[in-house]
């Protein structure tokens, strides 16, 4: 069993057994396979193999502030596969979607973990992932997003559009 325990703005996943904890912002499970949040901590990424993760999706462009700048090596060294897909943050768009639901799309089946810095863009990625290529229940699966934050601006925008472009009725918050 896992649980989520917020510190300090922080959330902290930890295992049952208490050897491993993922320590990031707005850390939000979706299932066993499947975890969204922010900016890990590199002690986190250090130890992602032992809590099962095969592959980290990093959604944030290098360069921002509190990027791990070694985070593809840590995990390389771990035998994790590292993918990273680049959203501006103010200017999202459906060629971002597409490229990050490829990615989840052949990593389907592993234990993946899908971050940027504050979990907005990787959660709402993941929403967009889960309904258009899943087929799960948006209004269940804006859920996670909600839990984070609500969309607004070029992702309110981003979702609508992919949303109706895939004639899924769903009008996010």
């Amino acid at each position: 069993m896992k649980t989520v325990h917020r510190l300090a703005g922080t959330a902290v996943l930890c295992c049952a057994n208490a050897a491993f904890a993922l320590t990031a912002p707005n850390v939000v499970p979706i299932d066993d396979q499947l975890v969204t949040s922010g900016q890990p901590t590199r002690k986190s990424l250090e130890h992602l193999k032992e809590e099962g993760f095969e592959a980290v999706i990093y959604l944030a462009p290098s360069s921002v502030g509190d990027a791990v700048k070694e985070e593809p090596d840590i995990l390389r060294a771990q035998g994790i596969e590292f993918v990273h897909v680049p959203i501006v943050f103010s200017k999202p768009t459906p060629a971002d979607v597409d490229a990050a639901a490829a990615a989840l799309e052949r990593l389907r089946g592993k234990k993946v973990l899908v971050h940027c810095q504050v979990n907005m863009r990787a959660s709402s990625i993941v929403f967009m992932y889960r309904t258009i290529w899943r087929h799960e229940d948006p209004a269940t699966a804006y859920e996670a997003v909600t839990r984070v934050w609500v969309p607004e601006g070029p992702w309110k925008r981003l979702i609508s559009q992919e949303l109706k472009a895939h004639e899924i009725r769903f009008e996010p918050m």
